[in-house]
């Protein structure tokens, strides 16, 4: 079982790791793990708690909380999308939280959309034709962080290895031969 005490441990241990802070305000911060911890007993992984998950993991790795995005974001904002994880200066109150873009591919976005309206429309017993493709085998590809050897399987390389901490660019591509028979 799930605590919101383990939630919160598992946040607090990666905002010291990687020079982040959790939110200062306790009520916000409170339901913000709440949400994280509701994603998780729902999906079996964190989601994030301010995005719109699938459901599916394979769809979902790029916003698993720590999102791909946080780091770009604390760095340029001040605080992740949801505001969970916060720069010193915005957690010591010199610097005011202000709205942060949306980092997240729209191509991601209307997959998780979506994905969730075909769920909810086959409950219904109707048909309705929607726009979102799920990423297939041939979408996917391997990637490896020449800095430190990190490998995952995904349509793009993550913003920031959660390794070594290396941008994207050092990313490169691992060419997989589809041919060979397993």
């Amino acid at each position: 079982m799930i605590t919101l005490e383990m939630v919160r441990q598992r946040a607090e241990s990666d905002a010291e790791a990687n020079g982040c802070y959790l939110n200062p305000d306790p009520d916000f911060l409170k339901n913000l793990l709440e949400g994280l911890k509701q994603n998780e007993e729902r999906y079996g992984y964190p989601s994030c708690p301010c995005r719109l998950a699938s459901g599916k993991f394979k769809f979902d790795r790029d916003i698993m909380c720590p999102c791909d995005y946080r780091d770009p974001d604390v760095a340029e904002f001040g605080a992740c999308y949801c505001a969970l994880y916060v720069r010193q200066d915005v957690f010591e109150g010199k610097t005011a939280l202000q709205p942060v873009a949306e980092r997240r591919p729209p191509e991601k976005q209307v997959r998780a959309y979506g994905m969730v309206t075909e769920a909810l429309v086959e409950k219904k017993g109707e048909t309705v034709a929607t726009t979102a493709k799920a990423p297939t085998e041939s979408n996917l590809k391997l990637w490896y962080c020449k800095q430190c050897g990190y490998v995952v399987f995904r349509e793009e390389p993550p913003y920031i290895c959660p390794i070594c901490k290396a941008k994207r660019e050092v990313f490169a591509e691992i060419a997989i031969r589809m041919d060979v028979q397993g």
